[in-house]
């Protein structure tokens, strides 16, 4: 039985540790960096949850990972953008002489054209040639069969392959009067007119910090800004990341000039409804479409 603090104390440790890797999936899965946090958090709740009733659990980390692809395959049905998981694993036997420049053409598509596979072909391919599964591992975690893997893995990479050279949708134009409440919001928090921002939250505004707290109601969100007047490592600027208007949040003292994270608003009636800050979820732009305005 997996139950005990110690061996709780050991699964909190291991999420911890492949937070970033089940997100570099989930990411993936659902074509964006954004709502793959969503569905890490959710994935992670749920390996929370069956852990003390799971028995023993012999391979851990496919078991996350295993949750994860659950997970990720639920926000699908959601959106209603699912095709049948295994609709398309029934070759078997495949040679495939071009695997090594096909993998790494599938290692760097973007979220938009891995997307355009169906999920079986999208989870065998991100498992494997982004974040090193082997077969057996891929094929614990999907669910299915080695040869299913291996034909998902080769209609995965011949469709990369032939997308690779396929331009993108420009993202959308954002409207001037977002672009000016988002360089407010930024001058003012460079400035450190905290007093200001606070001025702006709504009574009933919410406060998402993933991988950290969640708050919500004006007054527990104004400690946010209590935390942030206390360091000098953050530096605004607007943006869009993912053709959503947000602030690109960068370290002053980094000579880079690396975004390091992101920060997301929602306003109603020119008041500020809920706060999404990735601050301790910076694994998060690894994969993110991120332009400055």
């Amino acid at each position: 039985m997996a139950d005990g603090n110690m061996e709780m104390e050991a699964l909190d440790r291991l999420m911890t540790a492949l937070r970033p890797r089940l997100h570099r999936y989930c990411a993936r899965m659902v074509g964006s960096a954004i709502d793959g946090e969503d569905v890490v958090q959710e994935a992670l709740a749920k390996a929370a949850e069956a852990y003390p009733s799971a028995g023993p659990i012999a391979r851990p980390e496919s078991w996350l990972f295993r949750i994860a692809h659950n997970a990720a395959l639920d926000a699908l049905r959601h959106r209603k953008r699912q095709a049948a998981v295994r609709s398309d694993m029934d070759l078997s036997g495949l040679v495939d002489p071009l695997a090594a420049a096909d993998a790494r053409v599938a290692a760097t598509a973007s979220l938009a054209a891995l997307l355009r596979l169906p999920p079986a072909q999208r989870s065998s391919v991100v498992l494997m040639d982004v974040l090193g599964h082997s077969l057996a591992e891929t094929a614990e975690i999907i669910g299915v069969s080695l040869p299913a893997v291996k034909a998902a893995l080769h209609r995965a990479r011949t469709r990369l392959q032939a997308l690779a050279d396929t331009p993108e949708a420009p993202a959308p134009a954002l409207a001037p009067a977002e672009r000016d409440r988002l360089r407010a919001y930024a001058d003012r928090f460079n400035a450190r007119d905290f007093d200001a921002l606070r001025d702006l939250l709504a009574e009933d505004v919410r406060l998402d910090l993933p991988n950290q707290i969640r708050l919500a109601g004006r007054k527990e969100v104004s400690v946010y800004f209590t935390r942030y007047a206390a360091v000098s490592d953050s530096w605004l600027s607007p943006g869009m990341a993912e053709g959503r208007p947000a602030l690109l949040v960068r370290d002053p003292a980094d000579a880079t000039a690396a975004v390091s994270y992101i920060v997301l608003l929602d306003w109603t009636d020119g008041k500020i409804a809920a706060i999404r800050d990735f601050r301790h979820a910076r694994y998060v732009v690894e994969c993110l479409a991120i332009s400055p305005l």
